[in-house]
């Protein structure tokens, strides 16, 4: 565990998470599941940065309703929030634990596996925090246990099945994650049809510039700082919504109007 010239502190293992949040040493050098309740962080004098050198997935459950803009979030009884590694996490000084647990998962344990061949797939891991995954508890229940599965597996030991058991039981819970964006997509289809007639219009003035010899083709990068959105997330949206990708030419339903 360090801190950067920018103060920054960057915790590349998982010996120096629990060493961070007064935790025993895990049991499993690559991957641990920590409870909310179970963190203890002195509690900073100020806003306090954090670079996680793992895969984060984490749950918290909140009190009363949740609102991004003027929109409440379809469920509440939960949020999945997730973080790749590399990544700069914040900690203010008012910051209070909420309920909830979390995985985190070195991407040594996932070396030469097909699942960190395609780790890249699961774009929810760069998406921002008001991009959350809100979970029914239906949905939070299925969840729980494909945790208790990981968890269960490294605290029984390590052999040589291990981590076949925990990589197969952590492909298991991301595909989970897929379905239930999948569901978000689409019951928030009202909202998302506003983003996307934002963006509509946006693309539309871009080309209207009449600049894009000079420019070039926008990305969808500088679309998603417009609309106050992830690059990652806004380009999935637009793929769930019109059924087109957008990597970096327009969709063609939009480009063949006017």
């Amino acid at each position: 565990m360090k801190k950067t010239a920018q103060s920054i502190t960057e915790i590349e293992s998982i010996g120096d998470l629990h060493a961070l949040v007064k935790r025993p040493p895990p049991r499993h050098p690559l991957i641990s599941v920590i409870d909310h309740n179970d963190f203890y962080v002195e509690r900073p004098a100020e806003a306090a940065l954090y670079r996680f050198g793992f895969y984060t997935i984490s749950c918290k459950k909140f009190e009363g309703l949740l609102h991004y803009g003027k929109s409440q979030y379809d469920f509440r009884e939960g949020s999945l929030m997730f973080t790749a590694p590399g990544q700069v996490i914040g900690k203010g000084p008012d910051c209070r634990v909420d309920e909830g647990w979390a995985v985190f998962i070195h991407p040594d344990l996932l070396h030469g596996t097909a699942l960190g061949a395609k780790m890249h797939q699961y774009s929810f891991f760069h998406y921002e925090v008001n991009e959350a995954l809100h979970i029914s508890e239906e949905e939070d229940q299925i969840i729980k246990d494909c945790v208790a599965n990981i968890a269960g597996e490294y605290n029984h030991g390590i052999d040589k099945h291990t981590q076949g058991l925990i990589v197969s039981n952590i492909e298991l819970l991301l595909n989970y994650c897929n379905r239930f964006y999948d569901r978000q997509f689409y019951t928030r289809a009202k909202v998302n049809s506003d983003v996307v007639q934002r963006f509509e219009v946006l693309l539309k003035d871009y080309f209207g510039l009449g600049s894009l010899i000079e420019a070039g083709l926008p990305s969808v990068a500088y679309f998603a700082s417009k609309l106050n959105l992830s690059a990652n997330y806004l380009s999935d949206l637009l793929q769930k919504s019109t059924g087109e990708e957008y990597d970096g030419a327009y969709p063609s339903r939009i480009g063949g109007e006017g």
